[in-house]
């Protein structure tokens, strides 16, 4: 019988990564980088934000990822007028059973697309909250558990904003990750002509790896070795936003611990088990700026939070090699 993925170290998880990203590319194409995000969103164990305009492939994305790992899927499209019942799911009166029966929500499945999130009512969005967080669910005083691997990778147009509904900093704080997918560049967009249409990519694509042993490649990233000095120096990244002048909320405890798990993620992807100062200043934007608040006189000043992050990574004294690897 073969070694499992998780149990043959970082060259092993190297190999199942590297299997993955080329699955996935063959239906998104020219967006190396955005994809290797995904999948180390997935790997970490995190959820995944995508703020972009429609049509730039971010159902493909969910759709490649989750057939790539022979999970389930599901698309919650959704609504002002969608409940709360629809995303976690609901107790039927069985008459014939004279019995209580769940039927599950849209948000079990390995992976799940909630799509133009921010268009559903606050309530309707915070019944993402306990599953994303806790990876279950309870109903009527049940609770049910989720299946393993679980992401939520979610969208919001950046454009179109009347009749949404933001969201609070309470959930956008339970995304690892905020990306931007971004239109493909000429070549790749050529070739995407030239294989006809996306949908039936996705629908042509192979498993390449199964849920249970991405689950446990994902168990083994807490294995990735973090110096302590790069500890200290995501403290010291989260603390310098605290402080900073022009924002009036900074990167909390949790923040810091999704910048250290999204590392070790990375760092595993390319065959290390122990992380490197560059992978914290790379995953840094995709991580911590969707959870800074800029203060009014900021955003007067035409500031972003992109602005103040990169000051933010240029102040804060980087850990040489050897306090990397200590």
């Amino acid at each position: 019988m073969a070694q499992p993925v998780a149990d043959r170290g970082a060259a092993g998880f190297e190999e199942l990564f590297q299997s993955l990203l080329a699955n996935v590319e063959r239906v998104i194409q020219g967006k190396t980088e955005e994809v290797r995000l995904a999948l180390a969103c997935l790997f970490a164990e995190g959820h995944l934000l995508i703020e972009d305009v429609p049509g730039v492939g971010k159902t493909s994305l969910a759709k490649a990822i989750a057939r790539s790992l022979g999970g389930t899927w599901q698309r919650i499209q959704f609504t002002p007028d969608l409940l709360p019942s629809d995303v976690v799911g609901v107790s039927v009166w069985n008459r014939g059973t004279t019995q209580f029966e769940f039927r599950p929500g849209g948000v079990f499945a390995h992976v799940v697309l909630a799509d133009e999130i921010n268009r559903a009512s606050p309530k309707t969005q915070s019944a993402l909250l306990e599953a994303m967080e806790e990876r279950q669910v309870t109903v009527d005083g049940h609770t049910y558990s989720l299946p393993r691997p679980f992401m939520v990778i979610a969208t919001q147009n950046p454009i179109e904003l009347e009749g949404t509904y933001p969201l609070p900093e309470a959930q956008l704080d339970r995304f690892l990750m905020r990306i931007r997918m971004g239109y493909p560049g000429r070549e790749s967009e050529i070739a995407i002509l030239e294989s006809h249409t996306s949908h039936e990519a996705v629908e042509d694509l192979d498993t390449v790896v199964d849920a249970e042993d991405v689950a446990l490649a994902a168990a083994s990233v807490a294995t990735v070795h973090v110096a302590p000095a790069l500890r200290g120096y995501v403290v010291d990244l989260a603390e310098a936003t605290r402080h900073h002048r022009d924002l009036v909320l900074g990167v909390s405890p949790r923040g810091a611990l999704a910048l250290q798990r999204a590392a070790r993620a990375w760092a595993a992807s390319a065959g290390r088990d122990y992380v490197l100062p560059d992978d914290l200043k790379l995953l840094a934007p995709p991580v911590l700026q969707h959870r800074l608040l800029l203060s009014p006189e900021a955003q007067l000043r035409g500031l972003t939070p992109a602005d103040v992050l990169q000051h933010v990574l240029a102040s804060v004294p980087v850990p040489g090699a050897t306090g990397a690897r200590g």
